[in-house]
């Protein structure tokens, strides 16, 4: 909990810097892009019948992107999301239990910008709307089942402007309520029309 207020914290003192900011020649517009990184994925303790483990796992992971500028400092994005597969295990008596989550999203984020000449710093917040297809596995037994959910996802990030090109670098933190921790980090580019 206190990871989230602290950058709950951060979020709103760069959004209000933002909103005092001038646009500093940021471009408005509808822009498209494409990230790609690694994400991370930590469950304490996964019960799989006799046997429990912390699940630890990361993949890479990438995201297509559509957003659009409204102001200098302040954008609407959204985004496909595809997390990778994340799997682990554990030797036990009774054979290697193991698990493996394929995760898929899409997000909405509002998104505070500011602008520093060629350059912006950003904190985003929204929803993300999520789906796993979940295989989890005993020695020779296996259940394969799905989950979902719609969560929070908060990140920040920063990018440099080349006219209507961005180059970006991002953090992105989702609170899924059955993950102790997920979160992406991307490099990419979008491009404002």
């Amino acid at each position: 909990m206190g990871r989230t207020t602290g950058t709950a914290a951060v979020a709103m003192a760069v959004a209000m810097a933002a909103l005092t900011a001038s646009p500093a020649g940021a471009e408005s517009g509808l822009y498209l892009g494409a990230s790609v990184g690694r994400t991370t994925l930590a469950i304490d303790d996964v019960d799989l019948d006799l046997e429990s483990f912390d699940f630890e796992a990361d993949d890479t992971a990438y995201k297509v992107i559509v957003g659009y500028r409204l102001l200098g400092f302040l954008a609407v994005e959204g985004s496909y999301i595809d997390f990778g597969s994340l799997s682990d295990s554990i030797d036990t008596i009774e054979g290697t239990a193991s698990l493996e989550a394929e995760l898929t999203g899409f997000d909405a984020v509002a998104m505070g910008m500011l602008p520093l000449g060629i350059a912006d710093l950003f904190v985003k917040a929204g929803v993300v709307v999520w789906d796993a297809d979940l295989r989890s596995a005993l020695g020779e037994l296996s259940v394969e089942e799905s989950d979902s959910g719609t969560d929070l996802v908060y990140g920040a990030g920063a990018q440099v402007r080349f006219k209507g090109l961005a180059v970006r670098a991002e953090i992105e933190f989702f609170d899924v309520a059955d993950a102790d921790n997920l979160y992406l980090i991307t490099v990419g580019a979008t491009y404002t029309f």
